[in-house]
């Protein structure tokens, strides 16, 4: 079939041309856009053209809904070790650290049997005095300026053991002096105090 070969060949000219036909001296059909000597001219149908279509222009992008706050990886308690045990005067020093360091406008705090000690502050290291006896549970929070939780460490367990006022008692036996000044000797079990009677020789 020669519809497709004329087809493209139809192509290759401007739509503004004209195009004629004629056969060569092998027989073949040519197609030109000169007006030879025994060419034929061909009447083309009007060509039907549409406009591009218009490229939508992307969108402008969005501000997020929510900034991306920034993050913690992780946060624990460095000192003291998990299960440790506190024999002094029931003072603690706990100290935390986090990963990344704090960002500006947060601040760490300390949580003492589930209760925060203090509105917390810059520096992860926490001062604990006076402790009593028994189990207490220690934990670490990072929050941010609106006092929002952001990070908390796990928590873990510190035993204090602190002596009994008797055993203070009978380690350091109470003075005169004592009494009422240490916990452990209180004014109720002072002794009496023996008056010195002077001694009158009879007469």
């Amino acid at each position: 079939m020669r519809i497709l070969p004329f087809s493209l060949a139809l192509l290759a000219f401007p739509a503004t041309a004209g195009i004629y036909s004629q056969l060569d001296e092998q027989g073949n059909r040519v197609f030109t856009n000169r007006p030879l000597d025994g060419a034929s001219a061909i009447h083309l149908s009007p060509t039907n053209s549409m406009p591009a279509p218009a490229t939508a222009e992307p969108a402008p992008g969005k501000p997020s809904d929510r900034t991306k706050k920034p993050g913690y990886r992780w946060l624990r308690i460095l000192a003291p070790e998990p299960d440790a045990t506190v024999r002094d005067a029931g003072a603690l020093t706990v100290t935390a650290v986090s990963e990344p360091g704090l960002h500006p406008g947060h601040r760490y705090r300390l949580r003492l049997d589930d209760t925060p000690v203090g509105p917390g502050g810059s520096e992860p290291v926490f001062s604990l005095d006076n402790l009593e006896r028994g189990t207490h549970s220690l934990a670490v929070d990072i929050l941010d300026a609106e006092g929002r939780l952001l990070e908390s460490s796990p928590e873990q367990a510190v035993h204090v053991k602190r002596p009994s006022l008797i055993q203070k008692r009978l380690a350091r036996p109470c003075q005169f002096a004592d009494y009422g000044v240490r916990p452990e000797c209180p004014q109720k079990d002072k002794p009496a105090q023996k008056r010195d009677i002077p001694y009158i020789p009879f007469l």
